[in-house]
């Protein structure tokens, strides 16, 4: 059954190449699109080092997958290079023959290489033996003598000399020696004098080598070419571990992602043939590891490139706005305990919640505070007022988990921050992750005839304020008491209590996937009664198979099905199976980052957001918590949210049954762009509450 399913990486790579054409888009803000090309090459760097390297282990023999063999392995790394290099040639076509000339269009001329104007070459030598010759140490390479370690990520010059004075047939005429850019000490992009109206910029790698010569007096300079290494960085951590023994691994394995094996070698492709094969060898370099690209590697840099022309159009994202139902009153408690509250951001404050945990810390009646930490900023808010509501004397619980890609050591530093603050924090569970965004505020009872309400919020996205303002996130504030008893259920699961039942929450684990199978048959019912069976699924991510072949079955049988679906998607659409089934994507300004399910329910419909993807990891190997909107105000605003990103011609396109994105329409400058539109819809609702 294989062919009913796309490949997940290979649909990956189709979202990636959307997030590529943003860059071609010149309604937008030029530095914006530049932007994108980082974003895309960044998206690009962290595939490699986790999903294509444990590939490349399956196809070696240096890993076993039950769902993988080696030959199937090496079948899908040969097809995701073939993709990535059709990719790799439109990012160069979108870098200069786009980017570029746009850039002079408003007088900044970014230099391509070592040569310049004449009236840049005084301050080009005099920069470089002052600011960039004292950190450059440059590395003889001997494929029998010397082997030294090029670190990940890092943009190394390899160079080839001749011994001046020396016989053309010795056989130490020839030398190599690579030298790795000194970002640390130097931009990697270098204002160049302005003259006349035009402001120039330059790589600092091609300052390097308009300077070559100087570096190696005694030599005759061949050429000189980018190279670099990206290494797996897929730390495996044993699920069956207990708490300490994962600390351990987090602290010892974290250190090695910078030495793990190669997972690909990335070089200029003008390197001549002979150059390549000596580097591969000296490096010990698997040649399926070779990655051809351009003149300028690491361009996920680009996002740091300056703007000197202060008249070019700057990015105007929209900006958070404050509910001015809060302002008025003041208290979140306060106007929760009335009527459940709906945040969206990045288009409302996240410090709302910060807020919200604020208030926490100074109730009176506040006994409690108990939140999921999965990734969090760094100086973070939220850990900050957590640690305050500790030392005031409430009892706060948190969550955290440690085997977040990436973000093990910042969690593994802010657990340890706030256990020495007083907070009691419990660690990932064996074989499990948590990635449910849920926070809990428990409050003491005044008597048993006067209870009063806890506060429950469940979101869609982490407890950070920086990505608060990249990703589109939506969270919910209740006082439902179902809601609010089944959270305090959720946080005695994560702390070790057994044959946990849940009410109203749907809970990865627990009862999510047969009441997401209960409301699918019940969708499919309608259908068949002529009653108009409706899905609408919001997410990041569809995999699972088992539930694909729910909606390949709800539309056999009549059921209407969109999907807005930001990255990968195994379903295939347009086939007899899905011909019900359309499947939107939409890259804008904010990373679509929200689940939300609506299941029409014969007009009456049933609106649902949380956690988790429809991926297998996400339903079968998570904690994550999807809770149902239940005020009708609410939900219409969510049904309005998503009618509006179906209706989106500006930045939405179809994925086909080829994993083409097709894009819904071909507008300039009009129609519905659903990000603004909807951060609009917003604005209006908070003017009208005045």
């Amino acid at each position: 059954m294989e062919h009913r399913y796309f490949k997940r990486d290979i649909s990956w790579l189709s979202f990636n190449y959307r997030v590529l054409l943003e860059a071609e888009d010149d309604t937008l803000p030029l530095y914006e699109r530049i932007n994108f090309i980082s974003i895309y090459s960044s998206n690009l760097e962290e595939f490699y080092k986790i999903r294509v390297a444990d590939h490349k282990a399956i196809a070696t023999g240096a890993a076993h997958s039950d769902e993988e063999s080696v030959q199937s392995a090496i079948e899908l790394v040969g097809e995701i290079n073939e993709e990535v290099n059709r990719q790799l040639e439109e990012r160069i076509r979108i870098y200069e023959e786009k980017i570029l000339p746009a850039l002079r269009e408003h007088h900044i001329i970014f230099y391509q290489g070592r040569n310049v104007e004449p009236f840049h070459k005084d301050f080009l030598h005099r920069f470089f033996r002052e600011e960039i010759f004292p950190y450059l140490s440059p590395v003889p390479v001997s494929k029998d003598k010397i082997i030294s370690f090029l670190r990940d990520n890092r943009l190394y010059l390899a160079v080839r000399l001749y011994l001046k004075g020396v016989p053309l047939n010795s056989p130490n005429r020839t030398q190599y020696f690579v030298m790795k850019l000194p970002y640390s000490k130097v931009p990697r992009f270098i204002e160049l004098p302005k003259v006349g109206k035009n402001y120039y910029l330059m790589f600092i790698e091609d300052i390097i080598k308009a300077n070559i010569g100087t570096i190696f007096p005694g030599y005759e300079v061949d050429s000189s070419y980018c190279i670099k290494i990206s290494r797996d960085a897929d730390i495996l951590i044993d699920d069956t571990a207990n708490t300490s023994e994962i600390i351990e691994q987090v602290k010892t394995k974290v250190k090695k992602r910078k030495i793990g094996a190669v997972c690909r070698f990335v070089y200029d492709r003008a390197m001549p043939d002979d150059f390549l094969d000596f580097l591969v060898d000296a490096f010990r370099i698997n040649r399926q590891e070779l990655v051809p690209g351009d003149k300028h590697l690491n361009m996920e840099d680009l996002r740091h490139l300056p703007n000197p022309n202060q008249t070019v159009r700057p990015i105007r994202k929209p900006q958070p706005m404050r509910l001015t139902c809060l302002d008025e009153r003041e208290s979140i408690f306060r106007y929760v305990e009335k009527k459940d509250l709906l945040l969206h951001y990045p288009y409302h404050s996240f410090e709302h919640f910060i807020h919200f945990l604020y208030e926490a810390v100074h109730e009176p009646t506040v006994r409690e505070i108990m939140v999921t930490q999965y990734r969090v900023a760094e100086n973070s808010a939220v850990i900050n007022t957590l640690i305050a509501a500790a030392q005031n004397g409430k009892k706060v619980t948190v969550f955290v988990e440690l085997k977040a890609r990436f973000d093990e050591e910042n969690n593994l530093a802010t657990a340890e921050m706030m256990k020495s603050a007083g907070i009691k924090i419990i660690y990932s569970l064996p074989g499990l992750k948590v990635h449910a965004k849920v926070a809990l505020v428990r409050r003491k009872s005044i008597n048993e005839d006067n209870k009063i309400c806890d506060y429950a919020y469940i979101g869609t996205g982490n407890f950070n304020e920086k990505t608060a303002t990249l990703y589109a996130d939506c969270g919910l504030f209740t006082c439902n008491p179902k809601i609010t008893k089944d959270l305090h259920t959720l946080f005695q699961t994560l702390q070790g209590k057994e044959n946990s039942k849940f009410s109203t929450l749907l809970v990865a684990r627990f009862n999510l996937i047969p009441e997401l199978n209960r409301l699918i048959d019940h969708e499919i019912k309608l259908a068949e009664k002529g009653k108009g069976g409706r899905i609408i699924l919001k997410m990041n991510g569809l995999q699972d198979p088992s539930m694909i072949d729910r909606l390949y079955e709800a539309s056999q049988r009549g059921v209407q099905i969109d999907l807005i679906v930001r990255g990968i998607c195994c379903l295939i659409p347009g086939q007899t199976y899905s011909r019900n089934i359309r499947v939107t994507r939409i890259v804008d300004t904010f990373l679509e980052h929200a689940r939300v399910w609506y299941f029409g329910n014969g007009g009456n419909p049933k609106v649902y957001s949380g956690s988790p993807d429809w991926m297998r990891r996400n339903l079968y190997r998570r904690i994550e918590a999807v809770v149902p909107i239940l005020d009708p105000d609410l939900r219409e605003e969510m049904i309005d949210m998503l009618n509006i990103q179906l209706s989106d011609n500006r930045k939405a396109c179809f994925v086909d049954d080829r994993l083409q994105n097709v894009f819904k329409g071909k507008t300039r400058g009009e129609g519905i762009r659903a990000q603004y539109t909807f951060y609009n819809y917003l604005k209006k609702k908070n003017e009208i509450s005045l």
